[in-house]
């Protein structure tokens, strides 16, 4: 790579391509633009030479810009991959894949500066990232990113989830059988159909008024089912003998 970065604008409709790659080319963190409408075009053009991202629309025919993005995953050295789209249901796909970022259309200059700021500080590839450390929450038109270390317990409600941290709580669209996928891992258990709970965040064990179990954090009491309380005693356990309890700021 040179002084600014070398990217690659992919979008089947020209309109929104020829507004991307005027975006792009006006900004000074980038020295070079080529814009491709569709992802066979684009595929040809990666083959043939390096880019240091791509700007993926989603809905494209033939080849999604998902699917692209998973198939650059498999070069030796990658591209990092940036997503612009209409549609804000794909985003936990997209950083699934190891997406940079996920900007919604109509394309503000603010946040496109944002993530080539972030792409020129870049040292790795994006999909050596930690995709899921943090969850992307569209309110009022912006878009601002929920750390997994903020969050002590996740509830679901039907296709949605609800974050809950300190600071409040956080809807984000996604089935809470696909956050726990990511985030088992990460220290977080299952204690409840409806519930996801951050080993790390739980202060005490109480009952309830009906004898039932609650997992006390900061953020507040979380139900634990009878079929898992036997695992979450356990596991805080061992968090305990290990100093893992209590650790949040």
């Amino acid at each position: 790579m040179g002084q600014g970065l070398t990217v690659l604008a992919v979008d089947d409709v020209p309109a929104a391509l020829d507004e991307l790659v005027r975006m792009l080319r006006d900004a000074p963190e980038v020295d070079e633009v080529h814009g491709a409408a569709d992802p066979i075009a684009a595929l040809k053009m990666i083959h043939s030479g390096r880019f240091d991202a791509i700007f993926l629309d989603i809905s494209m025919p033939g080849l999604d810009g998902l699917e692209l993005a998973a198939l650059l995953r498999k070069l030796s050295e990658p591209p990092a991959i940036v997503f612009v789209t209409a549609h804000e249901e794909h985003a936990v796909a997209a950083f699934g894949i190891g997406a940079v970022d996920y900007l919604l259309k109509p394309l503000r200059s603010e946040r496109l500066a944002d993530t080539l700021a972030r792409l020129g500080r870049r040292t790795e590839p994006a999909p050596r990232l930690d995709a899921m450390a943090a969850l992307p929450v569209e309110a009022a038109g912006r878009t601002h990113y929920i750390r997994r270390s903020e969050v002590y317990f996740v509830e679901a409600q039907g296709d949605y989830v609800r974050l809950h941290t300190k600071a409040g709580s956080h809807l984000v669209r996604m089935p809470i059988s696909r956050l726990q996928e990511y985030w088992e891992s990460a220290g977080f258990v299952r204690v409840h159909r409806g519930f996801l709970l951050s080993i790390g965040s739980v202060r005490e064990l109480r009952s309830d008024s009906a004898g039932g179990l609650l997992a006390h954090t900061e953020a507040g009491d979380v139900p634990v089912s009878r079929r898992h309380s036997r695992e979450l005693r356990e596991r805080l356990l061992r968090a305990a003998q290990h100093g893992e309890l209590d650790r949040r700021a």
